[in-house]
């Protein structure tokens, strides 16, 4: 018998228009506009972000086309940027595409972000009776599930507490117990569980596998965990600038998309145009990393790595600081380095080239974080900017004959404490 089609996804594409009014709120529009009319600068655009041409458009998704049968498990991987949130958007609807069409098989019950679905001033227990609505089940269909649900959430004690009262893990132990029983034959989740603890995950990849193998749900999943696409997942589609590169075994697509990486090493990242973290304040913003003095995407054991990092402020600062954490190819934090001497920066634009020492790292793939903060009168740290996958080393011990064996020391942040980052030059350019 021939098996059941949930979800056809055919020559799909969606393009924004970049720059344009609409994209923020109300307030910061009417700023823009007025601005504008006075011949003025944009008083809402971040310092060091980039100008737009009028009509310049960005395709997230180009030409897109899959087929996901009952009961599978489908793993989303790609870098940041490859489409993969995009196209969870639209199959859930939250947004439509430019071209091409989604055909669903099934009710969708989806976890996109932290919050989404979820009315703050409801509490708990509302907010599943809502969820459940929105499915279209019957009140008393809700009520059979709704023990069950508390119960998974963990939050019993608060599910009668308004949920914009919830701590972000709170929000998706909930969302997530919410999606994982009530009626949807398809489950859609976007790297959320990254939020939870990790007896929670391992709960939730067991949850998924059960109401999978049981139910017969499908479900699609976005992440960057490679250990917990394997313990989920029977298959692997990646994308790669909006495009499907491959789709298949697990095995075989996790190798195509770390391929990918190491094909794809640059020695230069144009940071400008990457979304900025919530929790950073844009005082001073990352414009570009290079990694310099390598000819190939290969950084032997035992050598240091040196680094420039091309950073505007929007005024004179006299106590930055630099802070490195560097992940493994999983994205389990390994370990982190900071700069002893203090930063500085002038307004306007400035470079900042450092010397890290990296030969305690065994052969492998790394991705590092960077983060220019500096130290308030509370000795509180004010997060300036942060770039996420600021550049990837690839690590290879083989070739190396002077490699030695150290012991990772065990530090504050993953299991190694590197030497202090140092300056090698500061200033304005």
């Amino acid at each position: 018998m021939m098996e059941e089609l949930m979800l056809k996804i055919d020559n799909v594409s969606k393009q924004y228009v970049l720059g344009q009014i609409g994209g923020t709120t109300l307030r910061d529009e009417l700023q823009r506009r007025r601005a504008k009319r006075r011949g003025e600068e944009d008083p809402t655009r971040t310092i060091g972000a980039r100008d737009y041409k009028q009509g310049e458009t960005f395709l997230a998704l180009d030409g897109v086309s899959i087929d996901v049968k009952k009961g599978e498990r489908v793993g989303i991987i790609g870098h940041n940027g490859a489409g993969k949130s995009t196209l969870l958007k639209l199959i859930s609807r939250v947004t439509a595409p430019t071209g091409g069409r989604i055909g669903l098989n099934g009710r969708v019950v989806s976890m996109l972000e932290v919050g989404t679905g979820f009315h703050g001033e409801l509490t708990g227990r509302e907010n599943i009776y809502m969820n459940g609505a929105i499915l279209g089940m019957k009140k008393k269909e809700i009520d059979a599930k709704l023990e069950d649900i508390i119960e998974f959430s963990e939050c019993r004690q608060f599910i009668d507490t308004p949920v914009k009262r919830y701590s972000s893990g709170m929000y998706v132990k909930l969302a997530f117990s919410v999606a994982a029983h009530l009626d949807a034959e398809i489950m859609i989740m976007d790297e959320i569980l990254a939020v939870g603890d990790m007896a929670f995950q391992k709960k939730c990849l067991e949850k998924m596998n059960d109401v999978s193998r049981t139910e017969g749900r499908t479900i699609l999943y976005v992440s960057h965990n490679m250990n917990t696409i394997r313990q989920l997942c029977d298959r692997v589609i990646v994308l790669d600038h909006g495009k499907v590169v491959f789709d298949g075994d697990v095995e075989d697509g996790i190798g195509a998309y770390m391929g990918s990486v190491n094909n794809g090493f640059r020695l230069f990242n144009d940071c400008s145009r990457l979304p900025r973290e919530k929790y950073a304040d844009g005082s001073i913003v990352i414009n570009s990393v290079e990694i310099l003095d390598v000819q190939e995407p290969a950084i032997y054991s035992g050598e240091n790595v040196s680094v420039e990092i091309k950073y505007s402020s929007n005024r004179d600062y006299s106590s930055l600081a630099f802070r490195m954490i560097l992940f493994s190819e999983n994205r389990v934090i390994v370990g982190m380095t900071s700069t002893e001497s203090i930063i500085y920066a002038k307004r306007g634009n400035n470079s900042l080239k450092l010397q890290f020492d990296l030969s305690v790292l065994a052969s492998g793939i790394y991705y590092a974080r960077i983060v220019l903060y500096e130290i308030d009168s509370f000795a509180g740290e004010v997060i300036h900017d942060v770039v996420q996958d600021a550049f990837c080393l690839v690590i290879d011990k083989r070739n190396n004959q002077n490699s030695t064996n150290k012991m990772w020391k065990k530090g504050v942040w993953g299991n190694i404490q590197f030497p202090d980052a140092k300056v090698i030059e500061c200033g304005s350019i």
